[in-house]
C-alpha cells in the first residue's frame, strides 16, 4: 500500500446491483493502477494531496443483497459500460468480493404489510437470498444484533481499522413520519417491542453500534430521522447522505444558479427521466417513486424559490435502455424586455458509471473522518447529494467550495 494505513472495511448494501459490481470492478482497477480516477474527485488535485484519503488498494469490499445469484457483470459489459480488459483483469478481486457477501433486509415499511408481502416486493426480481428470509423471519431487534454480529466480524476479517457502510439498495417506499424514528428512546422501544421499521434505518442503527460510519446514497430515510442522528452523536459516527446526484439533478444544480445570479425569471422547468435498469423497475411502483421525486424537484426550488414557478419532473422505467438513463429538460424563461426564451437539454448517461466514482469518494471521505475522529453529519460532502443532510445550500458551486474548505482546514490540521 502507498501508505501506512491499514485495510477500509467497505459494506456495500445493495452489493450485487449495477452501481455495486461498477464499484467492483473499479477499485480492483484503481487498485492496480489499469484504470484512471476520471470521476473520483477526491484522486484529482487539489483535493487529492490536501485530504491525503485511503489509498484505492486498501479498500476491501463486502456487503450483503436480498438477491442471490451473480453480479450485474454480464448486463454491464453488455451495455458498453464494463470493458472486457478489465472484466478480465478484475476478475480475482471480484470474486473474492463476492465470497464475502451477506443476505440483506427487505424493504418493510411499517406496520403496512406482511413479511410475505414484503419478500415479493423486497426482491424486485431474482432469486432471494437465503438469509434473506432468514432475516425477515426475525424480530426486528433480532435483526440489528445479527446485523451488528456481522458488520463487526467482517471488520476483524478484513484486518480493518475502519468500517464504511453505503447504503445502495433499491428506494424503499415512502411511508408516513412514525414516532419511533423521532428519538433514540422510542426507536429503541420500537425495536424491542417488534415494530417493524424501514430497512434503511436498521442498517444505520446497526453500522453505529458497530462504530462504523454510514453513507446513504437512496432517497430512503437512513441515518437522516433524529433518533439515528441521535446514536450517530452519541457514538461519535459519522455519516453523511442523502439520494446520491449523478445526472439530471446534478445538471439543476449546476444550472439553475446561473439563471438566479444572471435576474433571469424561470417560469417552468420540466424534466423527464427514462431509466431502464432494476432502480428503474422498483421505481415504477408509485409508493417508491415518490421520495425520488420529491428529492429531484426540492433542489431547483431551493434555488429558484419563486412560487410562481411550474416545475415537473416524471420518471418513467423503459426496459430495454438497462443501465443507461436518459432526461429531457425544457426551462421556460423570461429576459429583459419581457422576452420570452428556452433552453433544452438532453442528458444520456450510464447510471451505474455516473453513480460509481462518487460511492468510492464518500467511502474514501467517510474513512478520512473517522480517521480524524468527526462524528455527525459530513456537510462537505452535500454535493454527492439530491438531498443533502441538514439542508444548506443546494447550489453545486457552493457545495463545492464547502468540499474544497475542508480540504483546506484538513491540510493545515496536517500542517500543525
Amino acid at each position: 500500500m502507498s501508505r501506512a494505513i491499514r485495510p477500509t472495511a467497505v459494506y456495500l448494501i445493495g452489493a450485487r446491483g449495477a452501481i455495486a459490481t461498477s464499484v467492483a470492478h473499479g477499485v480492483a482497477g484503481l487498485s492496480a493502477g489499469s484504470l484512471p480516477p476520471v470521476g473520483i474527485a477526491t484522486a484529482m488535485p487539489p483535493l487529492d494531496a490536501a485530504l491525503g484519503c485511503a489509498p484505492f488498494e486498501s479498500l476491501v469490499l463486502g456487503g450483503c443483497d436480498v438477491r442471490a445469484g451473480a453480479l450485474a457483470t454480464a448486463e454491464l459489459h453488455a451495455a458498453g459500460i464494463l470493458p472486457a480488459a478489465l472484466v478480465a483483469s478484475a476478475a480475482d478481486a471480484v470474486t473474492e468480493y463476492m465470497a464475502r457477501l451477506e443476505g440483506g433486509l427487505l424493504d418493510v415499511p411499517p406496520g403496512t404489510e406482511s413479511a410475505g408481502g414484503a419478500l415479493e416486493r423486497g426482491a424486485g426480481g431474482g432469486e432471494l437470498h437465503p438469509e434473506t428470509a432468514e432475516l425477515a423471519g426475525m424480530s426486528p431487534r433480532a435483526r440489528v444484533d445479527r446485523l451488528i454480529q456481522r458488520l463487526g466480524a467482517f471488520r476483524e476479517a478484513c484486518g480493518a481499522e475502519h468500517l464504511v457502510v453505503v447504503n445502495l439498495a433499491s428506494v424503499e417506499a415512502q411511508v408516513p413520519n412514525h414516532a419511533a424514528l423521532e428519538s433514540l428512546k422510542a426507536f429503541e422501544a420500537a425495536l424491542d417491542a417488534g415494530v417493524e421499521l424501514p430497512a434503511s434505518t436498521l442498517y444505520a442503527y446497526a453500522t453505529f453500534k458497530a462504530g462504523g460510519a454510514f453513507a446513504n446514497f437512496t432517497p430512503s430515510p437512513g441515518a437522516e430521522p433524529p433518533a439515528l442522528r441521535a446514536l450517530a452523536e452519541q457514538v461519535g459516527a459519522p455519516h453523511c447522505g442523502c439520494d446520491g446526484k449523478t445526472g439530471e439533478t446534478l445538471v439543476k444544480t449546476a444550472l439553475a444558479p446561473m439563471f438566479a445570479h444572471r435576474a433571469l425569471k424561470v417560469m417552468s422547468w420540466v424534466g423527464y427521466n427514462m431509466l431502464g435498469n432494476r432502480d428503474g423497475a422498483v421505481l415504477n411502483d408509485p409508493e417508491h417513486k415518490q421520495a425520488k421525486l420529491d428529492n429531484k424537484d426540492a433542489a431547483l426550488r431551493s434555488i429558484l424559490p419563486d412560487p410562481a414557478l411550474f416545475s415537473h419532473v416524471g420518471i418513467d422505467y423503459v426496459p430495454s435502455l438497462g443501465d443507461w438513463k436518459t432526461a429531457l429538460d425544457f426551462v421556460h424563461f423570461e429576459g429583459f424586455l419581457g422576452t420570452k426564451m428556452s433552453l433544452q437539454f438532453n442528458w444520456v448517461g450510464s447510471d451505474s458509471a455516473l453513480a460509481a466514482p462518487l460511492v468510492i469518494d464518500l467511502v474514501r471521505l467517510c474513512e478520512l473522518a473517522l480517521r480524524r475522529g468527526e462524528s455527525g453529519v459530513m456537510h462537505h460532502a452535500a454535493n454527492y447529494f439530491k438531498s443533502p443532510m441538514d439542508g444548506g445550500t443546494h447550489d453545486f458551486h457552493e457545495q463545492i467550495k464547502l468540499l474544497h474548505d475542508y480540504a483546506e482546514g484538513v491540510a493545515k490540521g496536517r500542517e500543525a
